[in-house]
């Protein structure tokens, strides 16, 4: 596979010959999978400095949930979640910082603290203002596609054709970043595992991701199934804590069918399942 480049804020990141891993750190009281586990500033700060030990190539912090049913918190309540730990790890390690945020106001004062990508996960739908930000700072940007907002998703009907849904969705998102003076060596994209699909149509976007990175030839793809609700339904509603075999075996599979960058919890084993494949295909 060719070796690409995504520009982000002070570097590039190489792609294509090795999967990216990107390590979750939420910065809330309240996420789906370590709600509150740590929200502290020295927790937070610790787990991200263990992540980057156990190989991660970014780390993406966040201070809003964005589990089903969640409510969106102020933009001065999530940058007090993020921005001083932000502060903290620009200058603790060495691996570019992304800011999980939909909010421009957000995202500008997490790039001015060190952040290097900006992760949408509205695709820029609820502030195309955002993408000014990105453009300014020369950032990297991920582009998720997903359905209404986190409050009502789940309950929206289900698309009629998913892959299709999230491709056109996705190209649109792309031409608002395009047009707000965001180049598309800056792009990433990600069709959304959940954010409004179902367990058949989360299945369908991994098994056909091929066909999404097809239509986006020269951006990475991004793909976060890690201990989603998904995997809980089709292991016998097994737990969030049970959900990690699950995890890497549909992160495998992702990468199998075009995932460049791999977004999760658990960065020691996805490094390592991830780590095994990129070998086997080299090889």
């Amino acid at each position: 596979m060719s070796v690409r480049q995504w520009k982000l804020g002070l570097r590039s990141l190489a792609y294509g010959a090795r999967t990216l891993v990107m390590g979750v750190l939420n910065v809330t009281p309240d996420s789906f999978s370590d709600g509150g586990e740590f929200f502290s500033f020295d927790r937070a700060v610790a787990h991200a400095e263990q992540m980057v030990a156990e190989g991660a190539d970014i780390i993406d912090v966040g201070g809003e949930s964005t589990r089903p049913g969640s409510e969106f918190v102020s933009e001065a309540e999530e940058m007090r979640r993020v921005i001083p730990v932000i502060e903290r790890l620009s200058s603790a390690i060495s691996i570019p910082i992304s800011i999980d945020t939909t909010k421009s106001l957000v995202a500008r004062a997490a790039l001015t603290a060190g952040a290097e990508i900006v992760n949408d996960i509205s695709g820029l739908r609820f502030e195309p203002a955002l993408g000014d930000d990105v453009a300014r700072a020369g950032a990297g940007l991920v582009l998720m596609h997903s359905r209404g907002t986190p409050k009502v998703m789940q309950q929206m009907p289900p698309a009629e054709d998913i892959i299709t849904e999230v491709v056109d969705g996705l190209r649109a998102a792309v031409g608002i970043a395009t047009d707000r003076g965001v180049s598309r060596d800056q792009i990433a994209i990600d069709p959304g595992i959940g954010f409004g699909k179902t367990v058949t149509q989360n299945l369908e976007l991994i098994a056909k991701l091929d066909q999404i990175a097809g239509a986006f030839p020269d951006l990475p793809v991004m793909i976060g199934t890690s201990r989603k609700s998904f995997i809980g339904k089709l292991l016998d509603n097994a737990p969030v804590e049970d959900r990690l075999s699950g995890t890497i075996a549909s992160t495998v599979a992702a990468v199998m069918k075009g995932a460049h960058i791999v977004r999760v919890h658990d960065v020691k084993q996805a490094v390592h399942a991830v780590r095994i494949f990129d070998a086997m295909r080299a090889s």
